[in-house]
């Protein structure tokens, strides 16, 4: 019975060259077309951005191609934006584990932009320049559209049923309650620009360093309560595809998300850009750097065809269009085959230890060292200090509970948690 039993499971195995060739196959009828355009007004010149259509989760396998999209939005000089746009993306790619499979790559990606965004932070800083960025970083790995921001640029999603989602959080004093909070309890003031005679004049903001906004990567003159924490989401888009906007707050100053929407409805990405400048200047004028990307996700028998405009939508509509994760596959399935996006991670906690999360597994380097889980480098297992300890003043510190940071990593966490004044290192 066991001979007979390994002869048939012998016949099912099929060579591992034929898995691949398998693989890649289905990979290249499933993966959907990516059409893209931009536009831009410069007013500051200040806004920049990232478009990357070629970069591989497996170097050399043209199946594992995945897209960035990115805008920054810098202020107080243009040089946050620059470092973050020439250093950002290495530094996400440079958290994550290798040899992972697309599921498991796709699921460890959220962790791996939280340390990206703040070694990006950390690095810059360390030149002592002031200057600071928002961010809005948009990976597309076939259908699965994976977001993370900090500050005021936006992405939005424009299904082909009419539905807009927003998949970013403002991170401006004036509109979050939650981020006042966090600020004022972290050590930072909250309040508005007082002129003569104490009268209070425009959006709330930071104080020392008067930023309107709560995150963003630079600002070392504000204080270490202006987090480079992102918020992240993540979502499956159903076989029908759906449109991209990303724009920086020049866009959403002077358009609502629906109103960008419909403006570029029917039209080719590159003229749908346009047009949401063009929408916006003509709303507001041009009183900020302007910048939107646009980016189809279209089913591969469907390539040409933009989003056409649909006929009405409504709330009860982006409902039934917008459902969280299933775990049964088969579901997943007859959502997508409906036109169901999958919201499959969402985060937005400021708190470095909630975003790292407990896998030890991930706090070792191939050297068989601890290593940092922000900055990667490789630690002897003394030097490692635990992300979930708590202050280093603490007796209730459990060392040996990965993720580790190096102590710099853990004077900035303390930092930005108010556990420390900005800036100052304790031997």
């Amino acid at each position: 019975m066991g001979s007979r039993d390994e002869s048939r499971h012998h016949h099912n195995l099929v060579p591992l060259a034929a898995l691949i060739s398998r693989e890649m196959k289905s990979e290249k009828m499933e993966k959907p077309n990516l059409r893209y355009g931009y536009a831009a007004q410069s007013r500051k010149g200040e806004d920049y951005f990232m478009i990357k259509t070629d970069c591989q989760r497996i170097q050399g396998n043209p199946s594992s191609t995945f897209s960035v999209f990115a805008i920054f939005d810098g202020h107080n000089g243009n040089a946050a934006a620059i470092f973050s746009r020439d250093h950002l993306l290495n530094h996400v790619l440079g958290a994550l584990p290798r040899g992972l499979g697309q599921d498991e790559w796709l699921q460890a990606l959220p962790r791996a932009l939280v340390a990206g965004f703040v070694k990006t932070d950390k690095e810059f800083q360390s030149r002592g320049e002031t200057s600071g960025t928002t961010v809005t970083f948009v990976i597309v790995d076939r259908w699965t559209v994976t977001v993370a921001s900090v500050g005021d640029s936006r992405c939005i999603l424009d299904t082909q049923g009419g539905a807009v989602s927003v998949l970013t959080v403002d991170h401006r004093l004036e509109e979050n309650v939650e981020e006042r909070e966090r600020v004022s309890s972290s050590g930072g003031e909250v309040g508005r620009l007082s002129i003569a005679g104490g009268t209070e004049v425009g959006p709330l903001r930071c104080w020392p360093g008067g930023l309107c906004l709560s995150r963003s990567i630079g600002d070392m003159d504000v204080g270490e309560f202006i987090v480079p924490i992102p918020y992240v989401k993540q979502v499956k888009l159903s076989s029908a595809g759906g449109r991209l906007i990303i724009a920086s707050d020049g866009i959403w100053d002077a358009l609502s998300s629906e109103m960008a929407a419909k403006s570029s409805r029917g039209l080719p990405a590159e003229l749908a850009a346009r047009q949401v400048v063009k929408e916006a200047l003509r709303a507001r004028g041009l009183k900020d750097d302007t910048t939107c990307i646009v980016v189809d996700v279209i089913p591969p028998d469907n390539s040409l065809k933009p989003l056409p405009t649909p006929k009405r939508q409504n709330k009860l509509l982006r409902a039934l269009l917008f459902r969280k994760r299933s775990h049964d596959s088969a579901i997943a399935k007859k959502l997508s085959a409906v036109g169901i996006v999958e919201e499959l991670f969402e985060e937005g906690s400021a708190m470095l230890a909630e975003r790292l999360g407990n896998d030890e597994s991930n706090s070792q380097s191939t050297s068989g060292l601890f290593m940092c889980a922000v900055c990667q480098v490789d630690l002897a297992p003394r030097e490692g200090i635990s992300v979930h300890a708590g202050s280093i003043f603490s007796m209730s510190s459990k060392p040996w509970q990965g993720p580790f940071l190096c102590g710099d990593c853990r004077d900035k966490k303390d930092a930005m948690e108010g556990k420390r004044p900005s800036g100052v290192k304790v031997a």
